[in-house]
């Protein structure tokens, strides 16, 4: 692990691990304590915190004897499913025409573009079978005053299918969904932290280990089927998220980058 980066060599290890558990390269089970500490080149004790924290947010489920492996859909869903079934579903109209608005005023450079198989969570949020392939997509979008957003959108493999990568340099995915057809109903959003890692470092251009806006929005037709998993890391200084409550609990949210706020 570079000694150079501003976090810690465990944390380094659990953001990695994590995104390997999400592209499901661990259907066989996850490698020893012993034999991740050589990969990593790093003592066993730094790998277990690692391990630890990816168990606590049930990513992974240790078991005495028979080694580490990765979550099922079924015990990761009994962990969210309370959770999940109290998040309000937003209606899209608002929100769609201002993720469209603001698109106007930034570009999009496609960093990937590939099929890929549905992990666990990924085929979980989404309502499809295991390695069900999803069309994967990961975008940088910038303003004038620079990066903005590190974006990784997922969408089934049938719905993408008149989508082309030059179309994703042009108009939002949800844009793009309805011009072919599917009628949006809601969405389901989480807004948290996360730190950069290496990668979103170098394409947001922060330091490594920068605080980032991090959203994930689980997108569903007018039927209520999941059409779209997005995860989007933003930058807080070119970026906010505003959000309008009445008493009577209708909520309007939209998203401002910064050179656009009044």
């Amino acid at each position: 692990m570079p000694a150079s980066l501003p976090l810690s060599k465990y944390h380094q290890i659990y953001l990695v691990l994590r995104e390997q558990l999400q592209e499901g390269r661990f259907t066989q089970g996850l490698p020893g304590e012993l034999e991740l500490a050589r990969q990593f080149t790093v003592g066993r004790i730094t790998v277990r915190r690692a391990l630890q924290q990816l168990a606590g947010e049930g990513l992974i489920v240790r078991e005495v004897g028979r080694g580490t492996r990765p979550a099922t859909r079924a015990e990761q869903g009994g962990r969210r499913g309370a959770a999940a079934n109290d998040t309000p579903v937003t209606r899209l109209n608002g929100l769609m025409e201002n993720i469209v608005s603001v698109s106007r005023s930034t570009t999009a450079k496609v960093l990937e573009w590939r099929l890929v198989p549905a992990s666990h969570e990924m085929a979980q949020a989404l309502g499809l079978p295991d390695d069900q392939m999803l069309r994967k997509v990961v975008r940088r979008r910038s303003s004038v005053a620079g990066p903005v957003s590190y974006i990784t959108t997922y969408v089934p493999e049938q719905l993408a299918a008149g989508i082309s990568r030059a179309d994703l340099g042009r108009k939002p995915m949800l844009q793009l969904l309805e011009e072919s057809g599917v009628e949006m109903g809601g969405a389901v959003q989480t807004v948290s932290a996360r730190q950069a890692d290496a990668r979103v470092a170098a394409e947001l251009q922060v330091a490594v280990g920068t605080a980032l806006l991090s959203v994930r929005r689980l997108v569903y037709d007018i039927a209520d089927r999941p059409v779209q998993l997005l995860h989007g890391l933003y930058r807080p200084d070119r970026y906010e998220y505003h959000m309008e409550m009445s008493q009577v609990g209708s909520i309007e949210a939209r998203i401002v980058p910064t050179e656009l706020l009044p």
